[in-house]
């Protein structure tokens, strides 16, 4: 994913917002971790040093009345639960009947009903479990029959099952070596399952990351299928410090997790998780959208599944629609787009790059043209050696992107988009039709080239999209070739706007652009 933009394998994309400390009451100065919430979101257990327990530390809860409303002041659980040991990694069941937790071995507590009091705690139920191997973690499932756990010895993940909730539970599975390594010195650990049980966030060391433990997760595509190659969930979320212990709301709107990100004690954090509802690429949640998803209906695709959670169920339905309804018409904050030049300006020898601020530099000597763009303004470019030059914006070789524009004019050989001593991206053919020169590396590597001529006068919105194994171009919100290719030749290099790859005579573009958007991400025309 991307969240990168998330673009994962199994479901639909999605991504995160900035995470936000909870904050007073429920983080304190002593430590405060492992957040674990009863499904309907109006308790949350959460372990603290802070004063007034029983012990080091201890477990406490925090409640509301309402999903909306504020934590209230955390309460600890007392002495059935708490005592001079070390209580630590709570986990509430999603009926809020049944509290698991470690203290040097995993122990259960339960009650009738949410308004009662905890009964004595046990840990018969659990035996087992509670071998030298497997005894920390506890993350049970919506419907209570897995626990997933991680074993302090093996630094490895693994998961336990029970037939009812009146039975014992079994001895505990290794995840595999997909998720956990073959072989390896990586510490798995504190393991958060989704609702629909398809998701696994947890915490690991793993090469790759962006500090000393990062959140990464890993998904299957049912209940009963393999788990995928676990995926960080990116810079949004990990920091160069600890993230660890992460909890996913039961409706999948909120990752929970702890956190030193502010160098300061260890405190709750939050973020939301959004899925991506701008299908096309332009900037807006509207009704193209929407002809995007229609015609996905009924299938699998990975972009236009974002109901009933951000991750998708599997087919593209109903559900879906109401996912997208909630953000049409709203100011979206899209955060695969990772670079936009809207070409907007009306004088000048810079253009802005409204993303990442990778503002660009006007060469020669174009026009602004404020009231002929297609999206506000436009540069009118001449053909010469005229075009824009931006630092480097994008490697090909990273994994799935989109480079968009719209564009008016143009005569045969002509480019659009390129990269320095790399590849034309979007180009005319000799023919005047759109074609790409972006390929992998080898002997049958080859231009990809439409049948679309688009040097007529007017506007059409181009695009080059590349999902990993496919590249395809596309003309006004359509698809008009692809191809399928092992991976694209990689370039941290400069991109050149208006002109080609060398610069050369002959390739400068004679016409309009406007508003350059990339995407780390697939659009759907």
């Amino acid at each position: 994913m991307l969240v990168l933009g998330l673009c994962m394998v199994a479901k639909g994309d999605f991504t995160f917002s900035t995470p936000t400390n909870l904050g007073l009451p429920v983080n304190s100065f002593d430590h405060d971790r492992s957040p674990s919430i009863r499904a309907d979101g109006l308790e949350m257990y959460f372990t603290s040093e802070r004063d007034g327990g029983e012990g080091t530390i201890d477990i406490w809860v925090s409640t509301r009345a309402k999903k909306e409303d504020d934590w209230g002041a955390p309460t600890n659980l007392g002495p059935t639960i708490n005592t001079w040991e070390w209580q630590t990694s709570p986990c509430i069941s999603a009926d809020g009947l049944e509290l698991i937790f470690n203290d040097w071995g995993l122990w259960v507590v339960r009650r009738a009903t949410v308004s009662d009091p905890w009964g004595e705690k046990e840990k018969d139920s659990l035996i087992n479990v509670n071998t030298s191997n497997v005894n920390s973690g506890p993350c049970l499932s919506s419907d209570g029959l897995s626990l997933f756990l991680f074993s302090w010895e093996k630094k490895e993940l693994y998961v336990s099952t029970r037939p009812t909730r009146d039975e014992l539970w079994s001895e505990p599975v290794n995840l595999g070596p997909t998720v956990n390594g073959v072989n390896s010195t990586w510490e798995n650990s504190r393991p958060g399952i989704s609702a629909d049980g398809l998701v696994l966030f947890f915490t690991s060391d793993r090469p790759g990351g962006s500090g000393n433990t990062d959140l990464w997760m890993t998904r299957r595509s049912t209940i009963d299928g393999p788990w995928s190659e676990p995926v960080n969930l990116g810079p949004t979320i990990n920091s160069g410090r600890w993230e660890y212990h992460p909890e996913i709301s039961a409706d999948g709107r909120s990752l929970l997790f702890c956190s030193n990100r502010d160098y300061s004690d260890h405190d709750i954090y939050q973020a939301e998780v959004r899925p991506v509802v701008d299908l096309n690429g332009d900037g807006q949640v509207d009704g193209k959208d929407l002809l995007c998803m229609a015609a996905q209906w009924d299938t699998d695709d990975t972009l236009c599944d974002i109901g009933p959670y951000a991750w998708g169920d599997g087919i593209v339905d109903v559900q879906d629609v109401v996912a997208l309804a909630e953000y049409i018409g709203k100011d979206i904050n899209d955060p695969t787009l990772i670079a936009h030049w809207p070409l907007d300006e009306t004088e000048g020898i810079l253009t802005r790059d409204i993303i990442s601020g990778n503002d660009a530099y006007i060469m020669g000597n174009p026009i602004w043209v404020s009231d002929d763009g297609q999206v506000g303004g436009a540069l009118q470019l001449d053909g010469v050696g005229d075009y824009v030059i931006t630092a480097s914006a994008l490697d090909p070789a990273d994994g799935p992107f989109s480079v968009l524009t719209w564009i008016k004019g143009g005569a045969p050989g002509q480019v659009i988009i390129s990269q320095s001593m790399g590849a034309n991206y979007l180009m005319l053919d000799a023919e005047g039709r759109l074609m790409t020169e972006l390929a992998s590396i080898g002997l049958n590597s080859s231009p990809l080239i439409s049948e679309i001529k688009i040097n007529d006068g007017q506007w059409h919105r181009v695009a080059l999209v590349w999902n990993g194994q496919y590249r395809k171009l596309c003309v006004d919100n359509a698809v008009v070739a692809e191809d399928m290719q092992d991976g694209l030749a990689g370039s941290g290099n400069r991109l050149y706007i208006g002109a080609g790859r060398n610069t050369e005579t002959g390739t400068y573009w004679s016409g309009m652009i406007d508003d350059v958007r990339i995407y780390n991400r697939v659009v759907r025309p």
